[in-house]
């Protein structure tokens, strides 16, 4: 059987096709038409990645965002018929890990669920084939790269895919600045990067608001300003 997902989406031509393509990757889909729907299999199914609409009839895609990431770590695509700035940093404050604006093409999504796929599998300890052990610390912070876990001052840290992505990328390179960039592509690799995005930005001050970081007297994530964000060695 393949990876499992969760489509939710009242556009029932959308959702249909989003179904279609997925099926013909050998994903196995299960689709929603409403969240109240959705909500079971949440609850009941073991799923590896959802793809929630914004504007839904009953409880809209945010708050059903949440739900899911106050249970589980998988990753969560965003699919938002406004292109605007304030849906998307909206969707990632809540715990999304992608966003896609409608009219999308099928193969563009396809895209990103492989994408966001490649990484939760790597770092989660269900799908890892490494049983060896890859600790990274610093301060009061122990992330166990193999395990997918990350413990502040010994109390586990609930980390999306995406966060826990960046948190990675920063700790194994201490001491060396990595611009928004560079973090963006090596997370979504092949997706397009503009200065105005604000993604990465978003992402951080998520990971800042866990850690109980502050922005002016950072312990762990600092800004450069103009070049990008860095952990002190």
């Amino acid at each position: 059987m393949g990876d499992r997902i969760l489509i939710v989406d009242d556009e029932i031509e959308i959702a249909d096709l989003i179904e279609v393509y997925l099926n013909s990757e050998n994903y196995t889909v299960f689709k929603f038409y409403s969240a109240k729907e959705a909500l079971t299999c949440i609850n009941t199914t073991e799923l590896d990645l959802a793809i929630l609409d914004i504007m839904l009839p009953d409880i809209d895609g945010f708050t059903l965002c949440q739900k899911i990431r106050s249970k589980y770590t998988y990753p969560i695509i965003m699919l938002t018929a406004k292109d605007e700035e304030t849906d998307k940093i909206t969707g990632l404050t809540l715990g999304a890990d992608d966003y896609i604006t409608k009219p999308f093409r099928p193969l563009e999504l396809i895209a990103r669920v492989k994408s966001q796929l490649r990484r939760y599998k790597k770092y989660n300890p269900a799908h890892s084939e490494n049983d060896e052990k890859d600790i990274l610390t610093h301060s009061n912070l122990v992330m166990n790269v193999k395990t997918y876990e990350c413990f502040l001052n010994e109390k586990p840290l609930i980390l999306t895919p995406t966060e826990f992505s960046i948190l990675h990328i920063l700790l194994e390179n201490k001491g060396c600045v990595i611009s928004a960039e560079e973090l963006f592509h090596r997370i979504w690799k092949d997706e397009y990067y503009s200065k105005s995005n604000n993604t990465i930005t978003v992402h951080i001050r998520h990971l800042r608001e866990k850690l109980n970081d502050t922005l002016n007297k950072p312990k762990y994530i600092k800004t450069i300003w103009g070049v990008g964000y860095k952990i002190e060695e």
